[in-house]
């Protein structure tokens, strides 16, 4: 399955789709079970006879596959957050109910991240492209910080103060709502910022260089 977002050591990630799931391989070692007892307790939730409708089984359980220690190609499945609640149901005892929560926790993180990403992808897909490059296990700072820092510079505010003060619904994309000419001056910051992230990993200097670029682009007009 392609991943949007890498594996993390719980094995939570992003799908292409962008869906946190978690592999059923990192579940089994987590609580300490033979994978293939998993997978019996995935086809009993996917089972006809299960009282979950087909369409459960389909949306929460993605069949896919890794190869073994032997070079064979085994089963395996990619969970996603209603999944693995159906799943660990059936694990019991203090120490599962610790991973329980342990997992809930992280997919919370993931999908914030997801939301995160998806957020900066939709306003600045360059950007967002080579942050992803820059960092093998990108963060959702790494996102938020340098679009909120392109929205200060052109627009005065973050996205959320923008949207906030223009009664726009939270998530939802403030592009719509600026000028032409926010809009070219964003796209034409946020090109000068894919080169200076590879030039200036510190985020002041960058601003720096971008205020005045800005300033730069007025004063020529």
């Amino acid at each position: 399955m392609k991943e949007l977002i890498p594996k993390d050591e719980y094995g939570i990630f992003a799908d292409a789709h962008d869906i946190a799931r978690v592999d059923s391989l990192y579940v089994a070692d987590f609580f300490e079970k033979e994978h293939k007892n998993v997978l019996r307790d995935i086809d009993a939730i996917l089972s006809p006879n299960s009282g979950f409708s087909p369409e459960f089984g389909q949306l929460n359980f993605e069949p896919t596959s890794y190869i073994d220690q032997w070079k064979r190609k085994q089963r395996c499945y990619a969970i996603t957050r209603d999944g693995f609640t159906a799943l660990a149901m059936g694990f019991t005892g203090k120490k599962a109910a610790q991973f329980k929560e342990l997992y809930i926790k992280r997919f919370n993180e993931m999908e914030k991240f997801i939301k995160s990403l998806v957020s900066a992808r939709q306003e600045f897909p360059l950007l967002t492209e080579n942050i992803k490059l820059l960092h093998d296990k990108p963060k959702p700072y790494h996102f938020s910080n340098e679009c909120d820092m392109l929205n200060r510079i052109v627009l005065g505010m973050t996205a959320k103060q923008f949207r906030l003060a223009n009664d726009i619904e939270k998530g939802k994309s403030i592009r719509p709502y600026l000028s032409k000419e926010q809009i070219d001056m964003l796209e034409t910051l946020q090109k000068v910022d894919v080169g200076l992230l590879v030039a200036f990993p510190n985020y002041e200097d960058r601003k720096r260089h971008l205020e005045w670029y800005k300033t730069k682009l007025e004063e020529d007009k």
